[in-house]
């Protein structure tokens, strides 16, 4: 069974989202929360799979929610996509910078929202990397200080050819090809790569590659 906890200040929005899921056989509302402060409680009360977040609440908003969430290693389990009403915007970058696993658009279809969920729930990669390359173009060249990214020179040579070929959108059997390894070895050197940078999932891996001058826009 999917545990899913819903947060957003709309009680019509998490309404909609829990008769979809209500009715669905393998997924269960375990909680909702109407701001990000009461989220990050639910999230320590009810420990759920997938934590959907709107971005835009009053009291914490979704970055910092999911940045509270991210930060607890209790939560560790607990998946956040955050919910927008603005497609690719700096809001997604940051919060995927602090930890999302993905994100969706609230008009997104009913099949494609559900889908999102058992795919978050799985620990899958939610957000095609070409779609996080888009964000990250977008936005890494902004005046930030997102501070030094740690355990770079930990990376050994393959793991940052690696992570260089997921930053600029291949998938595991794309980077096995690319690199003339097994598909299993590439996925080693993502997840050694996401570990070693302390990454939570694969858009918060390339992120960092960006934010440390791994890789650059130009040079993908």
């Amino acid at each position: 069974m999917i545990r899913v906890l819903l947060v957003d200040d709309q009680p019509l929005i998490r309404s909609g989202f829990r008769a979809l899921l209500d009715i669905e056989d393998d997924i269960e509302v375990v909680a909702e929360a109407g701001d990000g402060a009461a989220g990050v409680a639910a999230a320590r009360e009810h420990l759920p799979d997938v934590a959907l977040v709107d971005i835009r609440m009053p009291v914490l908003d979704g970055i910092e929610t999911t940045r509270r969430i991210a930060a607890d290693p209790e939560l560790s389990g607990v998946h956040v996509v955050v919910l927008t009403n603005y497609g690719m915007d700096k809001y997604v970058y940051d919060a995927l910078r602090v930890g999302a696993a993905g994100f969706l658009v609230k008009d997104v279809h009913p099949e494609d929202f559900l889908h999102a969920v058992r795919v978050a729930a799985r620990g899958d990669a939610l957000l095609a990397p070409s779609i996080t390359r888009r964000l990250i173009d977008r936005y890494v060249t902004e005046p930030s200080d997102p501070g030094p990214v740690s355990g770079l020179d930990e990376l050994t040579n393959r793991e940052r050819e690696a992570v260089a070929l997921a930053a600029r959108g291949l998938t595991n059997d794309e980077i096995a090809t690319r690199m003339v390894v097994s598909p299993s070895t590439a996925k080693t050197h993502i997840n050694r790569a996401m570990t070693k940078l302390h990454a939570r999932d694969r858009a918060q891996l390339v992120i960092r590659a960006y934010e440390s001058g791994l890789v650059t826009p130009r040079n993908r």
